[in-house]
């Protein structure tokens, strides 16, 4: 099923030119991906302290995309640098989720805003992530199927900041699309497991 995920390698292509410079420079992959968990940490702490100021709100879509940059980023140092190691490996997957659980809740934060549905959106990102990682353990790789993976909730999660941010007030709209991507969520946990087990 088509995902967001499906662009990475055009998107990779555009980063490769700052990934040399970095390189060149002595960043390893590991620098990287503390410096994208820092910053996810730092925009949910904003987020909490601020209780979803419009100003603020309007920061996440920006630092989203950072974000999603500089996880591909790692990912390009470590494979075309032979810079691979099993302390960056686990890193890259803890971090990961540290990262969207720390942007993701302090949603719940917002007035108006459904704290189970965001509560509900976090922990379902937990999930697939979990059956993506865990599918390594009874097949050969790491699974990235859709329809809502991490890059496709941090686009969904993006879009609601950005919709709040210019003013838009929560409602109907706003439960609408986190209970879709909560299911949409669930079906990626159950394609994940399913897609792990043919294989």
């Amino acid at each position: 099923m088509a995902t967001i995920y499906d662009l990475k390698p055009k998107f990779q292509d555009l980063l490769r030119p700052v990934v040399r410079s970095l390189h060149h420079r002595g960043i390893t992959p590991n620098q990287v991906t503390w410096a994208a968990l820092f910053l996810s940490v730092a925009m949910g702490i904003l987020l909490v302290y601020t209780e979803g100021a419009a100003w603020v709100l309007l920061l996440v879509p920006f630092v989203m995309f950072v974000r999603m940059a500089m996880n591909a980023i790692d990912g390009i140092l470590a494979k075309e640098f032979d810079m691979k190691t099993k302390k960056g490996a686990l890193l890259n997957e803890m971090s990961d989720v540290l990262a969207d659980t720390a942007l993701y809740l302090p949603l719940a934060f917002v007035s108006g805003v459904s704290v189970p549905l965001v509560v509900l959106f976090a922990m379902v990102g937990v999930f697939t992530e979990m059956a993506g990682v865990l599918a390594q353990t009874v097949s050969a790789q790491r699974r990235y199927d859709g329809p809502m993976g991490k890059s496709d909730r941090a686009f969904v999660f993006g879009f609601i900041c950005l919709m709040l941010g210019l003013g838009v007030a929560p409602g109907i709209w706003l439960s609408v699309v986190l209970f879709v991507s909560v299911l949409l969520g669930f079906i990626t946990t159950l394609n994940r497991i399913k897609k792990a087990l043919d294989e």
